[in-house]
């Protein structure tokens, strides 16, 4: 059981980086087009704060690996 959860998290963690870099490359791609003012352009930046929220809370509770 604690290993279907361990494993559960990991997954779940490199998925959220995953997607965490993913966003900001969608983000850097949209600024280089000058579409920071777009919906999707702040519908990313919302997530990626999200995500970065989540990824700290991590660190904090020491769970990440730098």
């Amino acid at each position: 059981m604690a290993m279907d959860r361990l494993a559960a998290f990991e997954e779940m963690l490199a998925d959220v980086r995953k997607q965490a870099a993913f966003e900001q490359a969608e983000m850097d791609r949209l600024k280089a087009e000058g579409k920071v003012r777009t919906v999707t352009y702040r519908q990313y930046f919302s997530n990626r704060m999200l995500y970065k929220m989540m990824l700290d809370k991590y660190a904090q509770y020491g769970l990440l690996d730098t």
